[in-house]
């Protein structure tokens, strides 16, 4: 048997830093060495207890990564256009190919998902049908473990079919939040506004690229976003915090037959007057889930800088002090996007 360290997560909340058995290739898998792996939000909803997944037990976290191929079984060695020492990275979900979703290419909605994570330990197993991507060999390690929220963040832009008139408001300045607000840049919106209550981060949303930012828990965000519009309120509202009261928001401020994006997890429901979604303002309600064909831009703009990965990847922290970086987002001395772990 062969070691290595992980993260193990244990009936589902003790979370600890074990040496396991470091997995075997079944003829069909490929085996990463793990250069760098992201804590997602969602990460720290299983690590606090709020979270709606049921998962396993053991489980190992992280489906934010990059590595290298390090072993394959046969039939991946044979078929999948890898070679030894490729950089890859692969999307959460593994799509069954065959249900109604994935045929007609929604294959992060599949009936039948795989799943591809445990990228906190030092060897990650795949199997070789996953969607796996080539990364580029100039990103650096924890530049390349943004590609997957960035992909969100380009889905949830996508789905907001931003136009060039229109006041775009983007709700949560975090990594996903953060990345919608440069994707949205590129599509050269009139005015584009960035919500948060961390003043960090709304000065990061400045520098990256925000015409305005406001803290909803000091700011008047609905008056200041009438003044900036003529009255009228935005155009599209993206959600990205998993707060339900920033949904509410949200219906406030948009314009009639406005557009919002729901993008975040959120640890309870949200309560709303759905009157204002028909009878008072004819709203068009969008739910963004995951990235669907979305890697290989995510790749290019980090690639190409379009993105600004380095500034994104505000901490990075060897493996053995996941506790202290997943807590570092509750420390108000400090603004964190993005933290890496690196085994």
């Amino acid at each position: 048997m062969t070691g290595m360290n992980a993260v193990v997560v244990r009936e589902g909340k003790r979370f600890g830093y074990e040496q396991i058995e470091q997995p075997e290739p079944a003829p069909d898998d490929i085996l990463i060495r793990v250069e760098a792996a992201g804590i997602c939000a969602a990460d720290r909803k299983i690590y606090s207890g709020d979270h709606p997944w049921q998962l396993p037990d053991p489980y190992v976290p992280g489906h934010e990564y990059v590595g290298r191929v390090v072993a394959m079984g046969a039939e991946a060695e044979a078929n999948c256009g890898l070679a030894i020492g490729d950089r890859i990275t692969a999307e959460i979900l593994i799509p069954c190919r065959i249900c109604w979703f994935c045929t007609r290419g929604l294959h992060h909605l599949c009936d039948n998902p795989g799943v591809c994570v445990g990228a906190w330990a030092e060897v990650l197993r795949i199997p070789a049908r996953a969607l796996i991507h080539r990364v580029d060999e100039h990103l650096t390690p924890q530049v390349a473990a943004l590609i997957e929220p960035l992909a969100c963040s380009i889905h949830g832009v996508q789905l907001a079919r931003i136009g060039l008139s229109d006041t775009v408001v983007i709700a949560g300045l975090g990594a996903i939040g953060m990345g919608m607000l440069q994707v949205a840049r590129l599509q050269t919106p009139q005015l584009l506004i960035g919500l948060d209550v961390d003043d960090g981060l709304l000065s990061m949303a400045n520098e990256l690229g925000a015409d305005y930012v406001f803290h909803p828990g000091r700011d008047d965000v609905a008056t200041a976003i009438r003044d900036l519009t003529g009255g009228r309120g935005c155009d599209i509202y993206i959600e990205a915090s998993g707060s339900p009261l920033s949904i509410q928001t949200g219906f406030d401020v948009v314009r009639k037959a406005g557009r919002v994006v729901i993008f975040g997890v959120y640890g309870r429901p949200a309560t709303l007057d759905f009157n204002v979604v028909s009878e008072f303002k004819e709203l068009e309600i969008i739910g963004g889930h995951l990235s669907p064909n979305t890697y290989p831009l995510a790749i290019r703009y980090l690639s190409e800088g379009l993105v600004e990965g380095e500034a994104m990847a505000t901490h990075v922290f060897p493996l053995s002090d996941f506790v202290e970086a997943l807590d570092i987002k509750a420390r108000s001395d400090v603004t964190s996007i993005k933290t890496i772990l690196i085994p």
